[in-house]
């Protein structure tokens, strides 16, 4: 999508559909959003809708950083206790390893 077409207000207004889409378990939308618009809200000259732009650019941001820490930290906790956790471990899984643990 091309967003040099569309005026400041359709701009904010997909910044926002973005952000509120990022509530609805898809995370990877708050990181589109933050860089997609991080030029329209702290680089652009300013104009009417800009600090409302810049609002969700770092609500989103901010988003994106704790989805990804969560992610990170569930990834990494389930990688050491796979084996430890025996059947449970087994279960959250979609590829079983064989093997000795």
């Amino acid at each position: 999508m091309d967003k040099t077409n569309l005026s400041d207000l359709q701009r904010l207004d997909l910044c926002k559909k973005y952000f509120y889409g990022g509530f609805a378990l898809l995370p990877f939308l708050w990181a589109v959003n933050a860089v997609w618009f991080f030029t329209d809200a702290f680089v652009k000259a300013e104009y009417p809708q800009q600090r409302e732009v810049k609002k969700y650019v770092i609500y989103s941001s901010v988003g994106a950083l704790v989805w990804t820490v969560v992610l990170i930290t569930w990834t990494v906790i389930y990688q050491q206790n796979r084996a430890a956790w025996g059947e449970v471990g087994d279960q959250l899984s979609f590829v079983i390893p064989r093997g000795i643990p």
